[in-house]
């Protein structure tokens, strides 16, 4: 049995700040990782981020992994164990962690999950066949193994994510055969939209995937047009020949650990699924529990930043560690203009529905 003030379960952007803002102030931090590597999605993102530099605006997602990775393996009090798998969150306290060929407990004062998000997928004929990726498996291939997925791909959904791949398929000379689009309009950023405009990749706005094609792998995806009640519109059927299919139609908050906790649940379509309730220090129903990041509401990797500087805080804080008001405060600004603008209006009528207690 091990003894930890507070363990983070997950070290992607949320989990790294969690935990060094805690260990900061005095606490002692556990924080286990389930994958081989610290730093979650940042690891494979080579795109510059937006913001201010408090979210590190004009850097890459790997450059910012870097960063947080060394800061965590430099922070006195922390305790980090890779390979690592939570699986189950007792009534008693007891969090029982599966590592390699072993089992060992741990009873924290405070725990902050950080679990992130799972892609979601599209259901078609023959969706299963190789060659069709999520957006992650895709980038992992290529910005973190150096893989080309293929040679000719299409990519459905033009929201951040997609549209970011699709320009990073272009620089690793991959030829984008196009973006579909379900909705009537780019949902991306315009700046990153105008990247594959420049290279002349077509974007079918208001068009779904009907079907993929071929035996042992890939072949071809037969797209088609949608009305305005979103159903396909007979006749406007259009085959493209890829070897490549890569599916970012969002994520989904991996709550798993929040349910059998028995945090209070609700399913906020605004936030990707079903999300804890929470107050504005990341608590959620359960006083001694905490999330940030995704699992609390899929959004950009500054926002899951943030929140996991606000829950490493706000544990520290209930643990009597030293004095941290001001820093908190800090970040909680620093979060509500992250959310200030029109690009979040979804994500603020969604945390609307989840929010509880006094929002400051």
């Amino acid at each position: 049995m091990m003894n930890t003030d507070v363990l983070v379960i997950g070290a992607g952007p949320a989990g790294l700040l969690a935990a060094t803002s805690a260990a900061r102030t005095g606490a002692k931090v556990l924080l286990v990782e389930r994958s081989e590597r610290l730093g979650g999605q940042l690891i494979k993102q080579k795109h510059k981020f937006f913001g201010s530099r408090d979210e590190y605006a004009g850097e890459r997602g790997i450059d910012i992994a870097a960063r947080l990775i060394k800061e965590t393996e430099e922070q006195a009090g922390i305790t980090t164990r890779k390979n690592a798998t939570v699986a189950g969150i007792y009534p008693d306290g007891v969090v029982v962690i599966a590592c390699k060929d072993s089992f060992y407990t741990v009873r924290p004062k405070k725990i902050v999950i950080a679990t992130g998000a799972a892609e979601k997928t599209m259901l078609f004929p023959n969706n299963d066949l190789p060659g069709i990726y999520g957006a992650g498996a895709l980038q992992t291939l290529m910005n973190v193994y150096g893989i080309m997925p293929g040679k000719r791909i299409l990519m459905v959904g033009a929201g951040n994510i997609g549209v970011i791949v699709a320009y990073q398929l272009l620089q690793a000379g991959v030829d984008v055969a196009g973006v579909v689009e379900a909705a009537p309009r780019v949902g991306g950023y315009a700046v990153h939209a105008a990247k594959l405009a420049r290279y002349g990749v077509p974007i079918y706005t208001s068009h779904t995937i009907k079907s993929a094609h071929g035996q042992e792998c890939l072949t071809g995806v037969t797209i088609a047009k949608l009305d305005e009640s979103w159903q396909p519109i007979e006749g406007t059927d259009r085959y493209i020949a890829v070897d490549g299919l890569c599916l970012a139609v969002g994520l989904t908050p991996l709550t798993e650990l929040c349910w059998q906790a028995g945090c209070e649940m609700r399913y906020v379509a605004e936030l990707g699924g079903y999300v804890p309730l929470r107050d504005a220090d990341m608590r959620t129903t359960k006083p001694d529990l905490f999330v940030a990041g995704d699992v609390s509401g899929v959004e950009e990797a500054s926002a899951a930043m943030v929140e996991g500087k606000i829950a490493g805080l706000s544990v520290a804080a209930d643990l009597g560690c030293r004095e941290i008001t001001s820093e908190l405060e800090h970040a909680k600004k620093q979060l509500a203009a992250l959310r200030a603008g029109p690009a979040s209006a979804k994500i603020r009528s969604g945390l609307s529905q989840i929010l509880i207690g006094e929002v400051s």
